[in-house]
């Protein structure tokens, strides 16, 4: 990347760019298109049949059906509708410090938002502790942190239930961002959805910023959890056209036909239009052809590393963390009260 002086940076723009920022072959490609086509999604063209079958390939068998968005703020949005109609529940399970996007719905459900300012937290909302093993509720020395978690999931819902309510969805990242990349004990998910299931709702993942192989080994983050793991509805969007609003809702036929037959049209004017589809279908290609999942692993492994080099020097730093290139460091004034150094924090940032 350069600058109005021609100084070159380092190509590392937060989570959008994923392929790099203004890839040759995606600019070519977008430019391309638009000079043949670009008009809304009620005309049908052969790319987003193309990029729906090549999406779901990337997923688990079920995973069958896609809805497209312009954003992942609209891509959770409509999961919370396909999610809501499909039993007719209205409650949602969210995890403390998690954020779902701007519209009105998902601050509803983002307590990284709602618990600023004077926001009020809906009575159809529930809380659930993120799971966080280095200074959450049950930490790693703890025998069983996966069960732990998840049953204070399961004691929500009972409470629910208890109180004439009914769980609709529990929604989460499939590693939480926002929240301080958090990566889920092992078992977390399954256990979880085990309960969410019995209760009449579904799982929804969140693949917004962690998904298109950030993680390396994987090409979703759900995909870390083991193959015994498929969630009901995925949403995903940021680095799907690298910087072009692109997103979308991928669930199972069965959520995809209790939704159409409330006989409420789902339509989205620009969602899966010809230039969002074959950027796509570009980012597709690039991230296949160039081994970005390879590199992920590569340079995620090396960052690491050089990070634990810097623990040890420095007491600051409390705890390294990640997978691929989902890193975070976590730096705290007492290492072993894990005490969070914020300012220092703040003034790493800003420096």
């Amino acid at each position: 990347m350069f600058d109005e002086n021609g100084e070159q940076y380092l190509d590392c723009i937060n989570n959008v760019a994923h392929v790099g920022h203004c890839h040759p072959k995606v600019v070519k490609a977008a430019a391309k298109q638009m000079e043949l086509l670009n008009t809304n999604s009620r005309f049908l063209h052969d790319s987003i049949v193309e990029y729906a079958k090549r999406l779901s390939a990337t997923l688990p068998e079920t995973l069958c059906v896609c809805f497209f968005t312009n954003s992942g703020s609209e891509a959770n949005d409509l999961a919370l509708r396909l999610a809501r109609q499909y039993r007719g529940h209205q409650d949602v399970i969210t995890l403390d410090h998690a954020y779902h996007g701007h519209l009105s719905s998902l601050i509803d459900i983002s307590p990284y938002k709602f618990q600023i300012g004077k926001h009020v937290k809906k009575e159809f909302v529930h809380v659930a502790p993120h799971p966080d093993t280095y200074r959450g509720k049950y930490r790693e020395d703890h025998p069983d942190p996966a069960t732990a978690y998840a049953n204070e999931v399961k004691k929500m819902i009972q409470d629910a239930h208890d109180s004439g309510r009914k769980i609709a969805a529990f929604i989460a990242e499939s590693m939480q961002s926002c929240g301080g990349q958090i990566i889920p004990p092992a078992g977390y998910f399954q256990k979880v959805a085990k309960y969410v299931h019995g209760a009449g709702g579904v799982f929804i993942a969140d693949e917004v910023q962690v998904g298109f192989g950030r993680v390396g080994k994987h090409f979703w983050s759900f995909q870390m959890c083991g193959e015994d793991f498929v969630p009901d509805i995925v949403t995903m969007g940021k680095p799907m056209g690298n910087g072009h609003p692109m997103a979308c809702v991928v669930t199972t036929k069965e959520i995809a036909e209790a939704f159409s037959s409330s006989g409420m049209e789902y339509f989205n004017t620009y969602g899966g239009n010809p230039v969002s589809c074959v950027v796509g279908l570009t980012v597709l290609d690039i991230i296949e052809n160039e081994d970005l999942q390879g590199n992920a692993t590569r340079v995620g492994n090396y960052l690491t590393e050089l990070l634990t080099e810097q623990k040890a020097k420095h007491t600051l730093i409390g705890d390294i963390r990640g997978i691929g290139l989902f890193v975070g460091i976590d730096l705290v004034k007492d290492q072993q009260k894990r005490t969070p150094a914020t300012a220092e924090a703040q003034h790493v940032i800003y420096k």
